[in-house]
């Protein structure tokens, strides 16, 4: 019986933790990206979790573009922004301890990676 009950409150606990890293993505991040080019492109983000799917916008200052295709799976997510025509894939994982993700961007088969930290909530 002690076991179950054990077994019962770590599953939930774990749970518990997993729900938590998920809602913390929503919110406003920002960063650089540094591009094969040699030059810096700001990333602007507010990303807004509801269960496993992720919305939003990408913003920059010619405007807004909506965030397609967002899931998300515990610390992990992903979605696709359109960037002149393009649409490009983008694959990130977030650190609760940092308040920061990792992201890897795919524009047209050029891989690039940033990191992106909480602005604004």
């Amino acid at each position: 019986m002690k076991i179950k009950i054990f077994t019962t409150t770590a599953l939930v606990c774990c749970f518990m933790v997993c729900f938590a890293v998920v809602a913390d993505l929503t919110g406003k991040w920002t960063g650089s990206l540094h591009a094969p080019d040699g030059n810096d492109y700001p990333l602007n983000y507010t990303l807004k979790v509801d269960g496993d799917k992720l919305t939003g916008t990408g913003d920059s200052p010619q405007g807004s573009v909506a965030i397609t295709e967002g899931k998300v799976n515990g610390a992990d997510f992903s979605f696709t922004i359109d960037v002149g025509g393009v649409a490009v894939k983008n694959t990130g994982k977030f650190y609760a301890e940092a308040d920061s993700c990792g992201l890897d961007i795919d524009y047209n088969g050029m891989k690039m990676h940033a990191t992106l930290k909480r602005g604004d909530k």
